[in-house]
C-alpha cells in the first residue's frame, strides 16, 4: 500500500539547488487497511512525510511507492489520476469561502465528472453522516471550527480513496470535537481505508491503539 525505502528529502533552494536534507533514509511499509500515527515535535518531518504520501512531492534519495505505483518512476500525466485515490486532511482546513458546505464536499466528485444524480445521494449521505444535515447551505465562516473540519475529513473522502492522511486533524479543535473528529478517521479505517495521522498530541494515541512510526530530525528513531 504505502512503501518508503531508504528516502531522502531535500527542497530546493531559490535557484534549485537542494537544500539541507529534511527527512533521512527513511524506511517502513504500511499495509492496506492498517492505522498509523506519525509522531514527533515539530519539525521532525511529519508534514515532509505526508506529503510525499500525497504524491505531492518526489523523493531526492530513495523510493516511494503508493498504491503500487514508484512516485521515481511515475510519469506526469498520471500523478493526478493517483491523487485522486489519496484522500487529504490538511492542517489548515482550506476550505472554499465562496462555496457553501454542500458545494465545498461535492467539489472534489465535480472535478472527477461524477454525474450530478450521483453527487446529491454521495453527499447527502456524508454531510449525513459527520452530522451536518441541515447546514448544507451554511458558508465555512458560518460554522465553528469542528464542524469545518468534519466538512475537511468529508470532502477528503468522498471519492472513495484508498489511502487517507490527515496532519494535526484536531490541533485546533477542542478536547470533545478533537474526540469526534478522531472517531470519525477510525470509523473510515472501520471501512477499509489506509488512514495515516500526523500529530504531535500525545494524548490521541493513547485513545487508540495504533502502529506509532516516531520522527525527529527527520530520521525514523521508533516503530511500534
Amino acid at each position: 500500500m504505502v512503501r518508503f525505502t531508504r528516502v531522502g528529502l531535500a527542497y530546493p533552494d531559490q535557484r534549485g539547488r537542494p537544500g539541507p536534507e529534511v527527512l533521512r533514509d527513511l524506511s517502513f511499509t504500511l499495509g492496506e487497511g492498517s492505522f498509523t500515527w506519525i509522531l514527533g515535535p515539530s519539525g521532525a518531518g511529519k508534514t515532509s512525510v505526508l506529503r510525499l504520501m500525497q504524491a505531492a512531492l518526489r523523493p531526492s534519495e530513495g523510493e516511494v511507492e503508493l498504491l503500487g505505483i514508484p512516485l521515481s518512476r511515475a510519469r506526469r500525466r498520471d500523478l493526478p489520476a493517483l491523487r485522486r485515490r489519496i484522500g487529504v486532511v490538511h492542517q489548515e482546513f482550506r476550505l472554499l469561502t465562496h462555496l457553501n458546505a454542500w458545494d465545498n464536499v461535492a467539489l472534489p466528485l465535480r472535478l472527477a465528472g461524477i454525474a450530478e444524480s450521483t453527487i446529491r445521494a454521495d453527499v447527502a449521505d456524508l454531510l449525513d453522516w459527520i452530522g451536518l444535515a441541515g447546514k448544507e447551505a451554511r458558508r465555512p465562516e458560518e460554522l465553528s471550527g469542528g464542524e469545518q473540519q468534519r466538512l475537511v475529513i468529508a470532502r477528503a473522502v468522498v471519492t472513495r480513496p484508498a489511502l487517507l492522511v490527515a496532519d494535526e486533524p484536531t490541533s485546533e479543535l477542542d478536547p470533545r470535537q478533537g474526540r469526534r473528529t478522531l472517531a470519525l478517521l477510525l470509523e473510515m479505517n472501520r471501512m477499509g481505508t489506509t488512514v495515516v495521522v500526523a500529530t504531535h498530541s500525545e494524548d490521541l494515541p493513547q485513545r487508540h491503539a495504533g502502529r506509532m512510526l516516531t520522527l525527529d530530525g527527520g530520521r525514523l528513531v521508533a516503530d511500534g
